[in-house]
């Protein structure tokens, strides 16, 4: 279960409909738009977000990569409360790793005016098991 503070809709940028759907995030392993391949060692999704669209909440538990094949801007809101926005540049590419039991939940918002896009590649054989699809 996800340790959330119980006032997030107090909050700026949060609104009860997110706080509800943050609830439920805990076993959604949809990290990307679109999965486009899968083998036993990887999953790789595709994200494409035009501007106003947003990735739902999710639950990262593997490792994995990022990189932006776009450039724009986007808004996320972790867990914990924590809102951030940030500019990404074509080919900016950051790597999360996760320990036994360590997991990031967050939502992506495309905030700027262009097509927001990514590569995410999670690796299958981290410490934690996958979450299902």
């Amino acid at each position: 279960m996800l340790d959330t503070p119980k006032n997030l809709a107090t909050l700026p940028g949060w609104s009860d409909a997110l706080v509800r759907e943050l609830a439920g995030a805990a076993t959604n392993g949809r990290v990307g738009s679109d999965i486009v391949d899968e083998t036993d060692q990887y999953r790789i999704w595709l994200i494409t977000l035009h501007p106003g669209d947003r990735l739902p909440f999710h639950t990262h538990v593997l490792n994995y990569f990022w990189t932006a094949t776009t450039p724009g801007r986007a808004l996320s809101r972790y867990a914990d409360g924590r809102v951030a926005e940030m500019d990404y540049t074509v080919g900016m590419t950051r790597h999360m790793a996760f320990g036994p039991g360590e997991s990031m939940t967050h939502d992506l918002e495309n905030t700027g005016d262009t097509v927001l896009c990514f590569t995410t590649v999670e690796d299958k054989r981290s410490a934690n098991a996958p979450l299902p699809l």
